[in-house]
């Protein structure tokens, strides 16, 4: 089944919306997802959801072909809403539309399905740090040491953090904290949707668990988190991680019908997992994984000497993944 019947299948017809309760985010209301260009600020953008937030109407699109998101606010005459498969054709060349295109291949695994790996000709990587629902604080100290390991060379320092909904909640110092760095000039990153609840249950084997357990409600765990992003001030990139990197195709195609990139990791240090040029590096600083923190700050400081002469660097997620769609 390719991409476009998915995106028909799973939302009818051309900008069928999913509607969701506010109620515990009430700067926001009718949250939409909404499929469509617009070309009110010079560049072509896709258009991706819609929603009402102090009395305007705002969108949130993605340059097709840096693949950067943004939210903008327009006219309801400045967005032209089609259905997907006449987006999917008008942009057929984007590096967007081909990165959906590539990833309906990665659907078949149930462990780390999706983009491991971008730009192969990269001098280093792309790190990815995981924010699952923890009681634990955020391990600030890898923050501290990726900025003293890689400033001057790289300032702001790109950085990947995929991020829940209940994390969220229960750490708004820990949040505030790393939007300082980036109003500091300090990180630039990219926020990735990690699903609102990231359940899990060790008792259960992977194919009924994480976002595989019956009766999960998918359109809250990517929808929700969404909207909990927005209202916390940070902007969505069109990537999603899977919670444990667990999914099935049905699952996997879901994701995709909503615009969005499932990422997985061929690097997971806590593993053992040695990065190479372009991988997505991952570690979780949500307190849980202190081997792969360590891991990770033995890595930049072995690097050291690379990193001062730029032949080491970490890379920015969505800049990396255009390019390798390019080459």
């Amino acid at each position: 089944m390719n991409c476009s019947t998915v995106m028909l299948r799973f939302f009818g017809t051309s900008f069928i919306t999913l509607l969701i309760s506010l109620q515990a985010l009430g700067q926001l209301s009718d949250y939409r997802v909404l499929f469509g260009y617009t070309t009110a600020q010079s560049q072509s953008k896709i258009v991706l959801r819609r929603w009402q937030q102090n009395g305007q109407t705002r969108y949130l699109v993605v340059n097709p072909k840096s693949l950067e998101t943004a939210v903008v606010t327009l006219a309801a005459n400045q967005v032209k809403a089609v259905p997907w498969k006449t987006l999917a054709q008008q942009f057929q060349q984007s590096a967007y539309i081909r990165a959906i295109q590539r990833e309906q291949q990665r659907d078949q695994n149930l462990q780390d399905a999706g983009l491991e790996r971008a730009d192969t000709t990269e001098r280093g990587f792309s790190l990815t740090i995981d924010l699952c629902p923890s009681k634990k604080p955020l391990t600030r100290s890898v923050f501290e040491q990726m900025i003293a390991a890689f400033e001057p060379e790289e300032k702001p320092i790109p950085v990947t953090i995929t991020i829940t909904g209940l994390w969220m909640e229960a750490h708004p110092q820990d949040l505030a904290y790393l939007k300082d760095l980036v109003k500091q000039g300090e990180l630039d990153i990219t926020w990735v949707n990690h699903s609102f609840h990231h359940r899990y249950d060790p008792r259960l084997p992977l194919p009924v668990n994480f976002m595989l357990e019956p009766n999960t409600n998918l359109n809250d765990e990517v929808l929700l988190n969404e909207q909990a992003m927005l209202t916390n001030g940070l902007i969505p990139s069109i990537f999603f991680r899977f919670p444990g990197l667990v999914s099935d195709k049905a699952v996997f195609d879901r994701i995709l019908a909503f615009g969005l990139l499932p990422i997985g990791s061929d690097a997971w240090l806590a593993k053992n997992q040695q990065p190479k040029q372009g991988s997505l590096v991952l570690i979780h600083a949500n307190g849980n994984e202190p081997l792969g923190i360590n891991d990770f700050i033995n890595l930049i400081r072995q690097k050291a000497t690379s990193i001062k002469n730029k032949q080491w660097l970490l890379y920015e997620l969505p800049t990396s993944v255009a390019d390798s769609i390019e080459k």
